[in-house]
């Protein structure tokens, strides 16, 4: 843990100090498109949606990644070094890529996304002591600090289309302004005995804070040590005291340890049932409405209202859902 922490901590002094080092110059010798890397789906998402055709994107944890277990193979270390750009997520959530983004923040540029969001806005990491959790993108509203990041770092290494890369971030934004929208007025259908959400792991930190639900996850923030005996069952009678009717399954976090939980509720007399499974830590299939950011978001905030008594349309706030 200890070895994590002093890798971010200097991951961050060695990004500081490219920006401090002539990184306000144009960069010599690159051609369209140019080549960023991302190391979640939900990152590069925002990052296609500002650059456009100016560069490629390339995103090292597809669907059914779990970003918290995920150690980068040697085609990845490869294709970063190549690349032009790298973003990363920050906040721990790679944090065995650490020694990996160190070692190539020292050619080239490599930015946290969530560099920028105020400490005072981030929650407390109940797994590492000093730490925050890192899932952001679950707030509509806080995520949307990630695009003016992602905006600036290409505007400064592209800044002959600065203008071209703002105007496409301000239109993203308003799409992420009615997402946000969308969410909070969905979630105001749950009734008030049926706001609890339950899922996987502990990934829905932010979305219960901002949209004001109660959030318990059978695992904690990160997926690195499974739920003990206790925590299952502390789980358990707090289901069947409360009445619960449904749980979350996740599709980057094995069902185990929810499963026991509907199994041992039920053992007490109480029926559970999966309310749907929930994109936490990556996004749906490449090339489906799911597989982007905002079908993402709706995705989880259509299938929690619809699976705690709420009132949401069937294919979300697009039409576009899988149903």
């Amino acid at each position: 843990m200890k070895r994590i922490l002093l890798t971010c901590v200097i991951l961050v002094c060695l990004v500081s100090a490219a920006f401090s080092s002539g990184r306000t110059e144009e960069v010599p010798g690159f051609s369209y498109p140019y080549s960023i890397v991302t190391t979640t789906g939900m990152i590069g998402d925002v990052v296609r949606a500002v650059v456009g055709e100016r560069a490629n994107v390339h995103s090292l944890m597809g669907e059914d990644i779990d970003p918290h277990l995920y150690r980068p193979t040697r085609s990845d270390v490869a294709r970063m070094q190549q690349a032009d750009m790298i973003f990363y997520n920050g906040l721990m959530l790679e944090g065995r890529m650490g020694d990996t983004l160190v070692q190539v923040a020292r050619t080239k540029p490599v930015y946290a996304v969530t560099e920028r969001v105020e400490p005072t806005s981030l929650l407390d990491s109940e797994d590492y002591e000093e730490a925050f959790d890192p899932h952001l993108w679950m707030d509509v509203s806080l995520w949307m600090n990630v695009v003016d990041v992602i905006t600036d770092a290409v505007s400064e290494f592209d800044p002959a289309h600065a203008d071209e890369y703002r105007a496409r971030a301000d239109e993203y934004l308003v799409e992420l302004e009615r997402l946000d929208e969308y969410v909070r007025g969905i979630l105001a259908t749950i009734p008030d005995g049926k706001r609890v959400l339950i899922t996987a792991h502990d990934a829905f930190g932010y979305f219960g804070a901002a949209y004001g639900l109660e959030v318990l996850g059978v695992q904690g923030i990160s997926t690195e040590s499974e739920a003990g005996i206790q925590d299952i069952n502390n789980l358990v009678q707090f289901v069947v005291e409360n009445r619960i009717g449904a749980v979350f399954a996740e599709t980057t976090v094995p069902d185990r340890a929810l499963g026991a939980v509907i199994e041992g509720a039920r053992a007490r007399g109480h029926d559970v049932v999966i309310g749907g499974e929930l994109f936490s830590d990556a996004m749906g299939p490449g090339g489906t409405y799911e597989g982007t950011y905002i079908g993402m978001i709706d995705h989880n905030a259509t299938t929690i209202v619809r699976g705690l008594g709420g009132t949401a349309p069937e294919a979300g706030m697009n039409g576009k859902l899988s149903r």
